[in-house]
């Protein structure tokens, strides 16, 4: 099996995309991973920042200790106390063991699983309100066994809060089995029809053959 990972942001109507705030990071290697910040402050302060020590603590990890919550707990308060003062980032990560995805989310950035046969699920539903940078960061543990062509979604709340549930099933259905990789940009198409009022982003991922 492999992992496929398509993404799409953008800025807030009016914004220039280098003021754009949401950041993401994706890696189809050894240890495939997503990954995604909503940042409060310029980008480079404090969303890359953040990806850039994720996945340097990824690469320096291993399978086991990635499947075991206690080691998102370590990151999740090394990254809580490494943003600077008066700036703050939701943090959404899974990693894909095989077929077993593993993460966390952090603030109100949501993942969706919708299974290849039908219906949908909200992943991160619970997860505590507080981002980074605030010294209370909690995380929401992710832990789902995916099935061939099942659908992850990862989006930011520009992206998630125009969609309502069956809005993002009938955009699956439709681009998932012939344009998986437009996927992304299909979903933020139809939320840009409720207006741009957030920076937004949203990465799809499946396993494939």
């Amino acid at each position: 099996m492999r992992v496929e990972c398509f993404a799409a942001t953008r800025p807030q109507q009016g914004r220039a995309d280098k003021d754009n705030e949401d950041a993401f990071l994706v890696s189809l290697e050894d240890l495939p991973f997503a990954a995604l910040c909503d940042g409060v402050g310029h980008p480079q302060r404090v969303a890359k920042k953040i990806l850039q020590t994720f996945q340097c603590s990824c690469r320096a990890s291993t399978s086991r200790l990635i499947a075991d919550l206690s080691t998102w707990t370590g990151w999740v308060r090394a990254l809580d106390s490494s943003v600077p003062q008066g700036y703050f980032s939701t943090f959404l990560a899974v990693v894909l063991l095989e077929n077993l995805a593993v993460g966390v989310s952090v603030g109100n950035s949501r993942a969706y699983l919708l299974p290849r046969s039908g219906g949908f699920r909200h992943l991160t539903q619970g997860a505590a309100k507080e981002s980074l940078g605030s010294g209370k960061a909690v995380p929401f543990p992710i832990r789902e066994t995916l099935s061939l062509g099942d659908t992850l979604l990862l989006l930011s709340d520009g992206a998630w809060a125009p969609l309502a549930s069956d809005s993002l099933q009938q955009i699956v259905a439709a681009e998932a089995p012939s344009r998986f990789y437009h996927l992304p940009n299909a979903l933020l198409d139809f939320a840009s029809h409720h207006a741009r009022t957030d920076d937004m982003t949203a990465l799809a991922l499946r396993l494939t053959h």
